[in-house]
């Protein structure tokens, strides 16, 4: 099992006492939305009907894949707190506790793995190694990161300090996606309205 950064523990814990705030509408519509719709749109392109989600938080996003799909959806977070809200929110989606690195499925027994504003917290490579594990031969995995259009000297030094790859560019995810097995489909800045372009996070899709 990959041992997770103590940094990350310490961010599971927080995110625990600040789930209600996650949830505000102002928040989700413009900073979460725009990468979900794009994650969606691949969904369904793919006919993916098993599906996780990985990081899922309060569960917004995996309620709405479940329903406007009408998938099989399991939702993975760390943080009780966040799961307890999920939970609290749909009952037909499966909640699971386990970390990114370690998810508690067979191999091959999806169609998709997804993952949005989240994945600058795992460790990336041991990520995208579990997500390729757990996909079907075809399936896909899709994933929106924080990506800076250009990478400033702070950002560089904290990069190597806490994680390589914390906030990669669009090269470096590509390359992350085929060092884990993927061939990669789609990568694209994610569509967003001008005055919320300061969050700069891109799309990459991997095919297994």
């Amino acid at each position: 099992m990959v041992q997770r950064r103590g940094f990350n523990d310490a961010v599971t814990r927080f995110w625990g006492f600040a789930a209600p705030a996650y949830d505000t509408q102002v928040l989700q519509r413009w900073v979460y939305q725009p990468a979900q719709d794009e994650v969606l749109a691949q969904l369904r392109a793919h006919d993916s009907l098993t599906i996780a989600d990985i990081g899922c938080g309060t569960g917004i996003f995996a309620d709405r894949i479940q329903r406007e799909l009408n998938a099989v959806v399991t939702g993975v977070d760390m943080s009780e707190g966040m799961l307890a809200q999920a939970k609290a929110r749909s009952s037909n989606v499966t909640w699971l506790t386990a970390p990114a690195e370690d998810l508690p499925f067979n191999d091959g027994a999806l169609d998709a793995v997804v993952t949005t504003s989240a994945f600058h917290w795992f460790d990336q490579p041991a990520a995208l190694r579990e997500f390729h594990r757990v996909l079907k031969p075809g399936g896909i995995a899709a994933v929106t990161t924080i990506s800076p259009r250009q990478v400033l000297p702070l950002h560089a030094l904290s990069s190597h300090i806490l994680n390589p790859a914390h906030n990669p560019s669009p090269a470096e995810m590509k390359k992350l996606f085929e060092d884990a097995g993927f061939t990669v489909s789609e990568q694209h800045r994610v569509k967003r309205p001008a005055w919320t372009l300061i969050v700069s996070d891109l799309l990459t899709v991997g095919t297994k």
